[in-house]
């Protein structure tokens, strides 16, 4: 090794270690000591990179502290993610209700696509995967936590419907309905269930998730970490469940612009949200010092992300499932070989571009299937984002039947005039809302239906109609809002 790329080493350590809530999580100093010499394992700089995927479910985009909007967040970890790769802070979600984002994630298709435009039904198995791919290429593909892809049974999951991920499988398929906050159980690969008790879920899954980082590997990994937290626990009356003390630690915490003037459950669930969004950067920053520890931090790219944000009932009967930022924006930090340097890129990308980035970074060819494109462009290449397309398709589905197109400066969304949530898509729609992202990013104000605005929502139902025939689905006709909303 180069002192060049020894010092690199250290400085990375350093930085991970400089928070401290992360350093009081773990008391590492004793073990770095110990791990300091070279491991005779460490993988050469010419290796596949290994890929940490860390998805945690409905963490909104503005409780990542480096993204600035919120001074109640402690992500000490996150932040340092952001502060050593890239932020892609204009990230949306393509499908904000957990199973649909999932399968666009790992499929680099629409959920329409994917057979998954709903929760509760298996993708499909004739598409290629993130997983898949990366096991053809010589990856292990290892998940640990929730799946959520395998139709309505919530445990256990059959080999055919885990969508490549043939190595380590420790997993449920419907974690919230396996686990509560302190208790419950996870499948192994033949079925043997892993409990838990007296442990916070989010530390209990990062046990698991260490156990696999410090052991022997012999060829390249792909880890997928997939938390439920700050997700609601469903037959507790929908609550959000944070750690113990939440409460009393956050009870005056920030609420963001976007709730304040809406009714809602923000009220009672804020405190518990903010101290399940901070055990998760624990958790985050415990899984980069394994890595550090490990000798595996320089050739792994570690990604954080989310599948959806949550509005706390404030724009619906529930957490999500609306074209709203606080539905559609997600987090998306990405470090490690390739996204070095920390940089916020701030065009809109969506989670439908994750498998193909990744299997670019990795040096695995892409499948021409996939209908998301590989952000590395706009990584290695300034010059680059003048030229992006920046816009996303949203499906919007169970709590209507809707699509939505998101740019820089606007979101428009259009809803089935009849108001059915039983189809995946509509021959008609009829225009629903209309926000200025540049004055209102709170989205108080829906514009749709105003005659000073006929002119950009026309515009926008042009974009639209183009982005759902490229999505594979037939061109619908859209009716103008007849009438202020």
């Amino acid at each position: 090794m180069s002192e060049q790329e020894q010092k690199k080493g250290v400085d990375r350590r350093h930085f991970l270690l400089s928070g401290v809530a992360a350093s009081a999580a773990l008391g590492l100093s004793k073990a770095l000591a110990e791990a300091a010499p070279a491991s005779a394992s460490a993988k050469p700089s010419s290796a596949r990179p290994n890929i940490v995927l860390y998805m945690s479910d409905q963490f909104r985009w503005d409780f990542v502290g480096a993204n600035g909007l919120n001074s109640s967040t402690r992500t000490t970890n996150l932040d340092q993610l952001a502060a050593m790769g890239k932020n892609f802070s204009g990230a949306v979600t393509n499908q904000p209700v957990c199973a649909p984002a999932r399968s666009v994630m790992l499929t680099g298709r629409h959920a329409t696509e994917t057979g998954v435009w709903k929760n509760g039904i298996p993708m499909s198995q004739s598409l290629p995967t993130l997983a898949g791919e990366l096991r053809k290429a010589g990856y292990s593909s290892n998940l640990i936590g929730k799946w959520h892809l395998a139709g309505g049974e919530p445990g256990f999951v059959k080999p055919e419907l885990r969508g490549g991920f043939d190595d380590l499988w420790e997993g449920a398929n419907a974690l919230e309905h396996t686990s509560h906050p302190y208790e419950g159980s996870i499948y192994d690969g033949d079925g043997k269930e892993i409990s838990f008790k007296d442990q916070y879920r989010v530390d209990f899954l990062t046990d698991r998730a260490e156990k696999f980082l410090r052991q022997k590997h012999d060829k390249p990994f792909f880890l997928f970490i997939s938390q439920l937290e700050p997700h609601q626990q469903n037959d507790w009356e929908s609550r959000i469940v944070g750690p113990k003390g939440s409460v009393e630690r956050f009870q005056n915490a920030q609420v963001p612009p976007d709730l304040r003037n809406l009714p809602g459950n923000w009220q009672q669930q804020l405190p518990d949200y903010y101290g399940a969004c901070e055990a998760i950067d624990q958790s985050v920053g415990r899984v980069r010092r394994i890595l550090e520890e490990e000798k595996l931090a320089d050739n792994t790219i570690f990604v954080f992300i989310s599948d959806h944000g949550c509005h706390f009932m404030t724009r619906n009967q529930e957490y999500k499932r609306s074209a709203h930022n606080a539905s559609t924006r997600i987090p998306l930090l990405i470090d490690g070989p390739g996204f070095e340097g920390a940089e916020r890129i701030e065009q809109r990308v969506g989670i439908i571009d994750i498998a193909p980035t990744l299997l670019e970074a990795a040096g695995v060819p892409v499948p021409p299937t996939m209908k998301g494109v590989s952000l590395m462009p706009l990584v290695r290449d300034p010059h680059a984002r003048a030229t992006w397309p920046d816009e996303q398709l949203i499906q919007i589905s169970e709590s209507m039947t809707g699509r939505a197109i998101r740019t820089r400066d606007w979101t428009y969304c259009v809803a089935e005039i009849t108001g059915t949530t039983n189809q995946q898509a509509a021959p008609v729609y009829q225009e629903y809302q209309l926000f200025d992202q540049r004055n209102d990013p709170s989205e108080q104000v829906n514009l749709v239906g105003r005659k000073e605005y006929r002119k950009q929502a026309d515009e926008l139902r042009e974009r639209l109609k183009k982005l759902i025939v490229a999505a594979g689905e037939p061109e619908p006709e859209i009716r103008p809002a007849k009438l202020y909303a």
